[in-house]
């Protein structure tokens, strides 16, 4: 026995075996099993071709979805506006369900300056904390310094330093001024 599903989604109700194989092959149609642990198993009347190509396209739609590494780069002495907007910038990353590697690069004579290079990787930490967790923390490879942050669950993420609204809002009202005085 088995429950059995018309093409067009319309349950059919529980059919023996036999009687479903009939059914579909008088319509010109497969029985395709979709649900073999449910009691009684679930059989969907369709295509075979066509439900192999709706089950391949639903797989590469998960694969998809699967978080991409982002990166931000900072330097030891990064102004304080640029920190500001890369640290925004690596919010709208982590609120995207992204990974986050972080890369702190030293040149030249900024080498002697290790520890200023660890304070801003725990600062970018800090900041970050309420978006993401530490995946890989900070370490030294050669004349950078690299960290991974992963998303927390959407429903943890807390954001920071995001603009807000009216911040926003006003941006625009000053951008339409700007507009209009050229005109």
């Amino acid at each position: 026995m088995r429950v059995i599903i018309a093409s067009t989604n319309e349950q059919l109700g529980v059919l023996r075996l036999q009687d479903a194989i009939r059914k579909a092959q008088s319509l010109g149609l497969d029985l395709v099993e979709v649900a073999p642990n449910a009691t009684p198993p679930v059989c969907r009347i369709v295509d075979f071709g066509k439900f192999r190509y709706e089950v391949a396209k639903q797989e590469k739609e998960k694969k998809q979805s699967t978080s991409k590494l982002k990166e931000l780069k900072f330097r030891v002495n990064c102004a304080e506006h640029d920190y500001m907007t890369k640290i925004r910038r690596g919010e709208q990353f982590l609120d995207k369900g992204n990974k986050l590697k972080i890369q702190l690069q030293f040149r030249g004579r900024e080498m002697a300056h290790r520890d200023l290079g660890e304070a801003m990787m725990r600062r970018v930490r800090d900041d970050l904390a309420g978006m993401a967790v530490v995946e890989m923390p900070a370490k030294q490879v050669g004349r950078s310094i690299n960290m991974t942050l992963s998303p927390l669950p959407a429903a943890k993420r807390k954001r920071r330093f995001s603009l807000a609204e009216h911040d926003v809002e006003d941006l625009e009202d000053d951008s339409q001024l700007e507009d209009e005085g050229e005109e």
